[in-house]
């Protein structure tokens, strides 16, 4: 899986209850197609044992610095990400101060590679002034630091301290891992997900949409270095990692959070399933038994509305056509008249494309009418082959 196939993680892990996320991690890293070495410090092995991790990657872990002498400088040098999960204070204190007391520390001094700092630890031990201080140098030394949360903690106390999730941190190794960043320096506004239009209290109009072709293209934007802001209607597919999420519901809401949003923006990937119609919602709830006529008027055109502000900015416009008949003809039309750069057409009729479904297949039209079929894949592989052709034009490949 992108950007993962063929690439190289070293995960080490230190002493803490979190510990045993990190065999979570570890199996989540090579699901996503990677290949995974892994550190244990002497307090890492007594939480979770070496076994554990041995039984997971089928291969030993190291733990020791005089194992093999060369360990130290190898294990960087072949590693394309260092992950470090959890990091417990201690660790941390080390790293910053550039210790070489263990293979952990050595390791990491001697890697060329990025690192990634995952802190986990009690919330008065995280917010004392010196973590703080010595996180703020680990970032000094271009490490990311991703996290900690805040929740419940192990000894029964509640606050920030706990150990990010591993989907959270194999999306920020994703990040890490990623060739191509031309997104990097770029803000990217992508809509997604259905709206609704309320038609009492409880009931309202919608459509199918799961969100998941937005989904996809915001967690690749981000991961391709990008200032991502996702705005979502209330779709059912989970909300990616990393984007920063604005939810809406209704077209009007979705309009003015995008209005917000792309004063400054440099790319906008409308992929959300905006109702066509509004209508006015009875006060109180509708009763089942009595007969209802609903008079429906034309809603708010995202593309229309923003047209004017996108083409004073510049803004690179990447839209969808869900269409059930004349595919190719309706999208053009609708790539000319809504101001975009390049349109994706899909069908409505395709039980495997289009909404409520894991993989699509469109054909991308250009502004000079040009087409590129797109065959049948997943969304995730969709989204890439549409940013790959948007980095093309934007001369950032």
């Amino acid at each position: 899986m992108r950007p993962f196939d063929g690439r190289r993680v070293l995960l080490v892990v230190s002493g803490g209850i979190a510990a045993y996320k990190s065999a979570f991690l570890c199996r989540r890293l090579l699901e996503a197609g990677a290949s995974i070495d892994v550190l244990l410090t002497e307090s890492a092995a007594r939480f979770v044992g070496r076994v554990t991790f041995e039984g997971i990657l089928g291969h030993p872990v190291h733990t020791d610095l005089w194992t093999s002498p060369m360990a130290h400088l190898e294990l960087g040098k072949r590693a394309d990400v260092i992950v470090v999960a959890p990091a417990t204070a201690d660790l941390i204190w080390r790293l910053a101060t550039g210790a070489a007391s263990d293979l952990a520390t050595t390791t990491v001094l001697a890697a060329p590679c990025p690192v990634i700092v995952c802190p986990a630890m009690n919330t008065r031990m995280w917010e004392h002034p010196a973590t703080r201080t010595n996180v703020d140098r680990l970032r000094q030394f271009g490490y990311a630091v991703v996290g900690p949360d805040e929740g419940d903690l192990a000894e029964g106390e509640t606050g920030p301290g706990r150990l990010v999730e591993p989907d959270a941190i194999v999306a920020s190794v994703g990040r890490a891992l990623e060739r191509r960043d031309g997104f990097r320096g770029l803000k990217v506004v992508t809509t997604a997900g259905p709206t609704r239009t309320p038609l009492d209290p409880v009931r309202y109009l919608s459509n199918r949409s799961s969100g998941r072709m937005g989904y996809a293209l915001a967690a690749a934007a981000w991961r391709r270095g990008g200032d991502v802001t996702l705005i979502s209607g209330p779709g059912s597919a989970s909300r990616p990692i990393g984007p920063r999420v604005l939810e809406v519901e209704t077209a009007p809401e979705m309009l003015a959070a995008l209005e917000r949003e792309l004063g400054d923006a440099h790319v906008l990937l409308m992929a959300a399933a905006v109702g066509d119609f509004e209508t006015d919602p009875s006060d109180e709830k509708i009763k089942k038994g009595d007969e209802l006529e609903l008079r429906l008027r034309g809603g708010p055109d995202l593309l229309l509305e923003t047209k004017t502000l996108r083409s004073e900015r510049g803004i690179f416009t990447l839209g969808f056509a869900l269409e059930s008949e004349d595919a190719l003809a309706r999208g053009r039309e609708k790539l000319e008249r809504k101001g975009m750069q390049l349109v994706a057409i899909n069908s409505a009729s395709e039980p495997d494309a289009g909404m409520e479904v894991s993989t699509n297949r469109v054909v991308l039209v250009d502004e000079s009418g040009a087409t590129d079929e797109l065959p049948l894949a997943r969304k995730e592989a969709i989204a890439d082959q549409l940013l790959d052709r948007i980095e093309a034009s934007l001369g950032r490949s």
